[in-house]
């Protein structure tokens, strides 16, 4: 009994899908690899070398930076990640610190919080709010890790490093 075409057809299609998928997984364990090492990264240069990289990065996407900051501490403004809507519009922001590690060596630490407000329905009987109504509701989030910008940023700074995980990376499994 030989098999069909279509049978034959059917398992390699089973077979290609099913290695697309282990494929995808051994890709994201990769990249969580890299940003964990990302986050412990202590990079080789002084801060005063490493910060104009960090601030450049948040400017990239579209953040500003609040006024009044010093030395190598900065929060960004609040930036609209998402559309405005009745259901919720996002927000966010980053802080960052730089810290010296030893004589020539630092390391960048970048954090962001998340926000959404969603904006009341507006009364259908003609009365105007009372007070103590709001008509934005905001919802609070703690700051985190943002291992993804910090990876980002040691791929600027660092090449030479960043090759380097990406190798270990790839023996991840």
């Amino acid at each position: 009994m030989t098999p069909s075409k279509s049978s034959r057809a059917s398992a390699l299609l089973v077979v290609s899908v099913l290695a697309l998928a282990f494929s995808g997984c051994a890709a994201r364990r990769q990249q969580a690899y890299l940003e964990d090492k990302a986050m412990g990264h202590v990079y080789r240069k002084p801060i005063a070398e490493v910060w104009p990289a960090a601030i450049a990065l948040l400017q990239e996407k579209g953040f500003s930076l609040m006024k009044g900051q010093q030395g190598f501490e900065a929060t960004t403004e609040w930036l609209m990640t998402s559309a405005p809507s009745s259901l919720g519009t996002a927000y966010a922001r980053y802080h960052v610190r730089g810290s010296e590690r030893g004589p020539g060596q630092c390391a960048v630490e970048i954090r962001r919080q998340d926000r959404s407000e969603s904006r009341a329905a507006d009364n259908t009987d003609g009365r105007s709010k009372e007070t103590g109504e709001s008509s934005v509701g905001a919802g609070n989030s703690q700051m985190r890790r943002d291992s993804e910008m910090e990876w980002e940023l040691l791929q600027k700074v660092d090449p030479d490093a960043a090759s380097a995980l990406k190798a270990e990376a790839k023996k991840v499994e």
